[in-house]
């Protein structure tokens, strides 16, 4: 059999025919271990039993707190491919108020967690929405702009819990700084320092933009954040 070659050669190389054969052997063994690879998709049984964890929200806005329960599956059990996703949330709460549109919510988020995929758009959706008669703070001045972003904050810590997202800590030279910084701001504020057992600040301080934490002062000419160390100058 002719072949003729049209662009120009380049590199060349002996091929044996057992090495092809090999070689073929090897894709098709690669591509039947992906196939037993199993993935979260919704045609997925679901178990009897599933794992889940319960986080607490307790709002300003309410006497009542909600509970927020993920339940996740155990894909590939045993194997090097083990994986925990979420399949399903519930919340729950003795104040009604919300009754409609948070089992709303939580059908639509367990049908995209049952879909299969990365999932994890849904944190940054949930915690962009924003309430018309205004958030809250919670303890430690981090700022919430609604109910549904609360509850998109449970979502993001229950993923970084099973490994879905990653946590993304301080280096040790940026902790230095920003503890640098609060005992600079403390020490020229000692007197109106309030001191309520959690991470908080004066009241005049204002909100960080990066971290929703009410932190922000002015240290040194510039606006420096106290929690997240995030400042203007840098």
């Amino acid at each position: 059999m002719v072949v003729q070659i049209k662009k120009k050669i380049v590199a060349c190389q002996v091929l044996d025919k057992q090495d092809d054969s090999e070689s073929k052997e090897a894709k098709q063994e690669s591509q039947e271990a992906a196939r037993d690879i199993e993935s979260m998709h919704e045609h997925v049984q679901r178990p009897e039993i599933l794992f889940g964890s319960t986080y607490k929200i307790k709002t300003p806005q309410s006497e009542h707190a909600l509970y927020i329960t993920i339940n996740d599956m155990i894909l590939n059990p045993g194997t090097e491919h083990e994986e925990r996703r979420p399949y399903e949330i519930f919340i729950n709460s003795k104040n009604m108020e919300h009754f409609q549109w948070v089992l709303a919510l939580t059908r639509v988020i367990s049908a995209v967690f049952r879909k299969g995929g990365d999932a994890c758009f849904l944190v940054e959706e949930l915690k962009a929405v924003f309430d018309p008669k205004g958030g809250y703070f919670k303890k430690g001045g981090r700022y919430m702009p609604s109910l549904v972003a609360e509850i998109g904050c449970a979502i993001e810590a229950h993923m970084k819990q099973i490994g879905m997202l990653e946590d993304l800590e301080l280096s040790d030279r940026h902790k230095q700084f920003i503890a640098e910084k609060r005992e600079e701001f403390n020490a020229r504020n000692a007197a109106g320092k309030v001191d309520d057992g959690q991470d908080s600040f004066l009241e005049q301080v204002q909100l960080c933009s990066k971290c929703q934490t009410k932190a922000l002062v002015m240290l040194d000419g510039c606006m420096t954040c106290l929690n997240c160390g995030d400042s203007k100058c840098s």
